[in-house]
């Protein structure tokens, strides 16, 4: 596997060949040789070499970190890639004479390169700023609170422990993980409807009630003539011409009447207070 560079992330971030994995003690061991060769290294190519070496033995790592971050609206094989370029990263700044452990040095470079992929590119619903750096923060503070208590702290405590408004905590935890919006399509409860299902509707009936509850004391105070050609006009849809014939006017004069009469209602409309 050839070492990647600081590229955008992407498929082709970087380009591996089969290498058979190392499981728990041996890759342990053969990273604790690396680092040991890293101390004594003669030259730039050697050391080279062994953060190849390095970066080979603990890829699987890596990927095992970016499958935890699966099925959140990023592909798998973006995520190992970020991973890797994370692990690359590590490898690279990796002081071996400081005597520690690498992968205690690594993980959290890889976990940052991570979550700081989906702060920038994962949300398709973006919130605000303030929101996502406070979730980054939570995850470390979650982290500290839970080894200090074994068990999962609550948002009081978190908001104590970063000196933040438990309101502002509890909205970022609520915002945690929603980088895709979920499909109206999504099965709920027993299978047999959706979410789409379950969404209210504009109710057609509820507005025509909304209408007769404001309309109701204006029509009143029409004159009996007036109330039937609004009838006539609106509820039985005749023509101009049909309710001149009814009402014994011209249609020109049916016409002025009309806009006369909706005029007076959009006046009252204005004006209307409904009782309290």
């Amino acid at each position: 596997m050839s070492i990647a560079t600081e590229r955008p992330a992407g498929p082709a971030l970087v380009e591996s060949r089969p290498v058979q994995p190392l499981e728990g003690k041996a890759r342990a061991r053969r990273t604790d040789a690396i680092v040991n060769d890293l101390r004594g290294a003669l030259g730039d190519a050697d050391a080279h070499e062994l953060i190849r070496q390095l970066i080979e033995t603990n890829a699987a790592v890596a990927r095992s970190m970016a499958s935890r971050y699966r099925n959140r609206g990023i592909d798998l094989d973006d995520l190992e890639q970020v991973a890797l370029l994370g692990l690359t990263k590590a490898a690279q700044r990796f002081d071996p004479g400081a005597g520690h452990d690498f992968l205690s040095f690594a993980v959290p470079t890889i976990r940052g390169e991570l979550r700081r992929h989906f702060r920038d590119s994962g949300w398709m619903v973006r919130p605000p700023r303030r929101v996502q750096d406070l979730q980054t923060r939570i995850a470390g503070a979650k982290e500290e609170l839970e080894s200090m208590h074994g068990r999962s702290p609550r948002p009081s405590e978190i908001a104590e422990h970063l000196g933040e408004h438990p309101d502002s905590v509890v909205e970022a935890l609520a915002a945690d993980g929603c980088f895709t919006p979920t499909s109206l399509d999504a099965p709920v409860s027993d299978g047999s409807s959706t979410l789409g299902d379950l969404l209210g509707a504009e109710d057609r009936a509820i507005a025509r009630a909304e209408a007769r509850l404001m309309l109701e004391p204006l029509m009143g105070v029409l004159t009996a003539r007036d109330r039937r050609i609004v009838r006539l006009r609106y509820f039985q849809e005749q023509t101009q011409q049909e309710i001149a014939d009814a009402v014994g006017l011209t249609q020109a004069q049916v016409s002025r009447v009309l806009t006369r009469i909706l005029a007076d209602l959009r006046a009252g409309l204005v004006d209307y207070s409904p009782a309290a």
